[in-house]
């Protein structure tokens, strides 16, 4: 049984050029997300030596307000939106405990 397959088809330009962007942009978002954690960490280790509580229920519930509006004038689907972000703020609360935890 043969196949009309190439071994190793030509690549698609239109393609790879979207990908590149696509590349380029999950870096960044890399680096975005180190940089949040690096300053989230210094905030919790604030948070530890002044006895603050981890988290912040009010300032979630307004960063989640406010990344929901940004959402809906970008266009991008505030639900999908807002799960992202409870994400991040779970992991960031982690580290809080953490660090109170000393």
């Amino acid at each position: 049984m043969s196949h009309d397959l190439q071994a190793s088809p030509e690549p698609d330009p239109v393609l790879a050029a979207f990908r590149k962007s696509i590349d380029n942009i999950d870096a960044a978002l890399i680096h975005i997300l180190a940089e949040r954690f690096r300053i989230t960490q210094a905030v919790g280790e604030y948070k530890a030596k002044v006895t603050l509580p981890p988290a912040d229920p009010d300032r979630e519930a307004r960063q989640i307000a406010r990344l929901r509006k940004l959402s809906e004038e970008a266009d991008l689907d505030p639900e999908f939106s807002e799960k992202f972000l409870r994400f991040i703020i779970d992991e960031v609360i982690r580290h809080h405990e953490r660090a109170q935890a000393g």
